[in-house]
This record gives structure tokens, sequence and C-alpha cells, in this order.
């Protein structure tokens, strides 16, 4: 899936969640600082996202997967991009958005 890169605050979501249900949450941290969009970094495979627990309330960390853009990485990680469908234990994460630009985008496989 090819789309627009995104940055911190993007949201995602995990299917199946931590208890079955899909848990929504965002990108908090991002590894890599040399790539950025109007001044915040770009999200790449390794970036940290804080999900909450849908039938508990409960907050967790969830790594991106190794998975991305298969043309764009930064220090050979893949950058991730608004609809990229990335296998993350404990499912699979949606990257839904917003983007850092949108008029940056990647036509680059998964």
């Amino acid at each position: 899936m090819s789309g627009p890169f995104v940055t911190i605050g993007c949201m995602v979501q995990v299917t199946p969640g931590a208890a079955g249900p899909p848990d929504m949450g965002v990108i908090v941290q991002i590894p890599q600082t040399i790539l950025t969009a109007s001044g915040m970094p770009l999200a790449v495979s390794g970036s940290m996202c804080q999900m909450t627990n849908t039938l508990t309330g409960a907050p967790y960390p969830l790594v991106i997967g190794p998975l991305g853009s298969s043309g764009a990485t930064v220090n050979g990680m893949a950058l991730v991009r608004m609809g990229d469908m990335i296998p993350s234990p404990p499912g699979i994460l949606s990257i839904m958005g917003p983007p850092a630009s949108p008029t940056a985008t990647d036509g680059w496989p998964p």
C-alpha cells in the first residue's frame, strides 16, 4: 500500500488487540531524527506506539514491526505510511493517519 508518510501523533489500530477486540493508539516515539516533514521525524519500523486496551482501558506499548516501505528507508528502517498494515504482535497494525505531509508520498510496495 503506498501513501503519505506519518509522524508522532498518527492514529493506529491493532487487530486483534491484546484482549481480542481491536485496540487503538498513537505513535509516540520515533527512533530516527534524520528525515523530517514539517519539522517532525517520519515514522519508521521500530517506532513506539501507545495503545489502549479496548476492554480494560489499560495502556500498553507496541513496537511497529519490521515491514513498511520496501523502497524508502532511513538507516535500514522502513518508512511507515498511511494505509500500511504491518504485522506487530499481538496482531496486524493499521496506520490510519493523519499524514506528516500530504504532499510527500511513496509508491513502493510493502
